[in-house]
Formats: structure tokens, sequence, C-alpha cells
């Protein structure tokens, strides 16, 4: 599965996953909509959770994260090509946002997304190039093997609501 990034440039430099996701050819970054390929574009802000049934959307296999600010991602919402989903609940293990549940950075939400679409050595893969990497896939064990095992968007929301609702 290809990764793309659509990237705004507007966080730190030193800090941005997605960039170094691309020093190390693990993902091509984009700066602008029309260089963007079509695929499942994962948006904090779409309207669908993301599932195992969204594997097919990414059309040739392409997984797409928006790594920008918060507003940023609600403009692309309507503008980049794609099918958008939104990650189900996932606690963030980036030293920025440890523990905080739905703050993740760009190579979590890929990672996550991986994970779900049954990818997990490709997930590991990805994660490996950050200290803190392992941490997101112990800490997130559980919830992304039973999103793993859903069929669609409303199993995931289903098992969503459960940790919501601790």
């Amino acid at each position: 599965m290809e990764l793309h990034i659509r990237y705004a440039g507007d966080d730190d430099p030193d800090k941005c996953t997605a960039r170094k996701l691309a020093s190390f050819d693990r993902a091509t970054l984009h700066r602008s909509h029309s260089e963007t390929p079509y695929g499942v574009v994962l948006n904090p802000h779409a309207e669908q959770a993301l599932s195992p049934a969204d594997r097919p959307d990414a059309g040739d296999g392409t997984l797409v994260a928006l790594d920008c600010s918060w507003e940023s991602a609600g403009e692309a919402r309507f503008s980049l090509a794609g099918k958008h989903r939104a990650l189900p609940y996932l606690v963030a293990a980036n030293p920025v946002n440890f523990g905080r549940p739905m703050e993740l950075t760009t190579v979590e939400a890929l990672a996550a997304a991986l994970s779900i679409f049954g990818a997990t050595d490709r997930a590991e893969d990805i994660l490996s190039k950050f200290t803190w990497g392992e941490t997101f896939l112990e800490l997130n064990a559980e919830p992304l093997d039973r999103y793993a095992d859903c069929d669609d968007s409303s199993e995931v929301v289903a098992v969503q609501q459960e940790y919501l609702d601790r």
C-alpha cells in the first residue's frame, strides 16, 4: 500500500513525523491537492469511521494522511479527492501528546490505518523510525485488533463506543 501525505507545512519541522517518513522513503509528501493521489484519506473531520471495508476503496492501495493543523484539515475535507475516513478512538504515544486520545501524529494515524487494514508489519515498519513507535502499537493493541476484526464502519463505531463509555 502506497503512503501519501498531503503536507501543509504548518507545524514544527523538527517534530514533524510526516517529514521524517518521507526522509526514510516510507511516504511521499504532496504540497497541493492536485498532486495528491486519490485514495482513502485519513481526515479527523470525516463523517465515517475507517474500517477494513475501506481497504478496497484505496483503489491501487493508496492511503493518504493529512499533515496539517486541525483548521486546515477541515478545509481539506471539502477539496481533497478520495474517500475521507476518520480514525476510531486511539491513544497517542508521541512525546507531545502521550496518553491523550485522538491526538495522533501523522505516522501514528498511518500506522493505525495500516493495522486496521491488516498490514501490521507495515505499521511496525513505519513506526520503527521513532523511539516511541512501538509504544503506540502496545498502547493500542486491543482496540486495533478489535477494529481490524470489524466488517464495516458501523461495527467500528460500536467498538469505539465501548472505549468511550469506560
